[in-house]
């Protein structure tokens, strides 16, 4: 059984983006297992285990509130989402309960399972960053996403979210306090970017 007295998690899951690159609208609502995107990975993460999902919504955040159902989670609005992700993180965590740990989740890791999420909050240790990890081609094993922020440690790393850097700051000042997780056997733990990998959406 869970102790009491231990933070609990909130998931941040960043879902502002237009899109740009893709070219196909906010990645939020591309058609997924039947639904969107942003219904799904939402869906993901709260299986997985964390207590509360909050969405951070951007472009086109009135269609993307028409248009899903996200009525079980904490959705808020980035006004300044043109900025780039700092803005999105930022909000983010400002908006999940002070006492909890914040899993930073990203709207286009169609791969993400449950079990990815879950894998993260067991391994997760106080006053650490626990991270998602991923083996390259090279076999090496690469920092990805989801990104486990303790509560001690989430309101520096959301200080030093600027421009399009979320956590990588942080991170980069602080790579002793990083823990890795091997979820290569979940999946690849890639991002859509580009036309060429709607093959994730599958």
């Amino acid at each position: 059984m869970a102790d009491p007295n231990e933070p609990r998690t909130t998931a941040v899951l960043l879902a502002a983006g237009a899109g740009t690159r893709l070219g196909r609208g906010p990645k939020a609502l591309l058609p997924f297992r039947g639904r969107t995107l942003v219904e799904v990975l939402a869906g993901v993460v709260l299986d997985g285990g964390c207590r509360e999902v909050v969405i951070v919504l951007g472009a086109d955040a009135a269609k993307v509130r028409e248009t899903t159902g996200l009525t079980q989670y904490t959705v808020i609005e980035n006004p300044g989402w043109q900025s780039g992700m700092g803005s999105s993180f930022r909000r983010g965590v400002a908006a999940a309960a002070t006492e909890d740990n914040v899993l930073m989740a990203l709207v286009d890791q169609p791969g993400l399972t449950p079990e990815t999420v879950a894998r993260l909050l067991d391994a997760h240790r106080p006053g650490r960053v626990t991270a998602a990890a991923y083996r390259g081609p090279d076999g090496a094993l690469r920092r990805g996403h989801p990104l486990l922020l303790d509560v001690t440690l989430r309101s520096e790393a959301a200080e030093s979210a600027t421009g399009d850097a979320g956590a990588r700051l942080f991170l980069q000042a602080h790579p002793d306090l990083i823990d890795l997780v091997d979820c290569s056997d979940q999946s690849g733990g890639e991002d859509l970017d580009t036309p060429d990998q709607l093959r994730l959406l599958d």
